[in-house]
Order: structure tokens, then sequence, then C-alpha cells
């Protein structure tokens, strides 16, 4: 039993990976936007929590980081990611995926820059307990 939850755990990530792109809550994120939980398991202490998230146009997730890997997909719109430089270090199209690597080293925005809504599912890969994200404050960039 345990071989085939980890087997089928395996083939969620690896489509995941093939489909999925980036953020989720932050301090402070814009009004609307939201998350959805769509699937939820945890295995050998690790949990694995598959989103959905939304940002509507001109808002951003606010600044933060992930205590592990993201994996993300965009379905919808464009996200400009920016990191603590305040430099634009992706901009993301619908059918586009992106990684974001964990730790307070990695303090990133996600913001939509465009005039409609912008979805995400977001494969959260965190330690068991931990939130989906950290916040974080804004390094000093004129955005928030």
């Amino acid at each position: 039993m345990r071989a085939l939850l980890r087997s089928g755990l395996a083939t969620t990530a690896a489509l995941c990976l093939s489909l999925v792109a980036v953020p989720a809550h932050a301090t402070p994120p814009g009004p609307g936007v939201s998350g959805r939980t769509i699937a939820q398991t945890t295995v050998d202490g690790t949990d694995y929590t598959l989103r959905e998230i939304t940002v509507p146009p001109g808002q951003a997730t606010g600044w933060h980081y992930h205590d592990g890997t993201l994996y993300a997909y965009v379905k919808q719109g464009t996200l400009s990611h920016f990191d603590s430089t305040c430099s634009l270090d992706g901009r993301y199209r619908a059918g586009d995926s992106l990684t974001e690597p964990p730790g307070p080293d990695h303090v990133h925005i996600g913001r939509n820059l465009g005039t409609t809504p912008l979805v995400l599912d977001v494969l959260y890969v965190l330690p068991h307990g931990a939130p989906f994200s950290e916040d974080a404050a804004n390094p000093g960039c004129a955005f928030q």
C-alpha cells in the first residue's frame, strides 16, 4: 500500500511539475487574492498540497518566501515575479511553469500587471505543518 501511495504521489508530482507555477499568501496580499486547496496529502513528514491561486488585475501576493519548494503552472493571465533586489526575475504567461526554491534567502513577490485575473496551480512541497508562505518585509522596492 505504501509503495502504491508513493508511486501515485510521484506520478502526481511529475504531472504537476510538467503543468505547474508561483506563490500564494504573503504580507500583505492585495485585495481579492485568494487560494483554494484542490488536493493534500502527507508522506514521510512532507506535506504535498495542490492549490489554485487567483490574483486579480493590478494586485500582488505580497512579499514572502516558502519553507519548501513550490512548483507552479500559469493557467490564465501573466505572472510578473520579482526578487528581493526589486528585479523582474521572470514573466510567466498561460502555459508556462516555474519553480520557487525554499528559504528566507529567496524572498519574492508575484504581481499581476495585466488586465485579466492571474490563475495559478501551485504544488507546495513543505515540511509537515509548515505554512504555505512566510511573510517578509518589503526589501525596499518602490512597489508592494
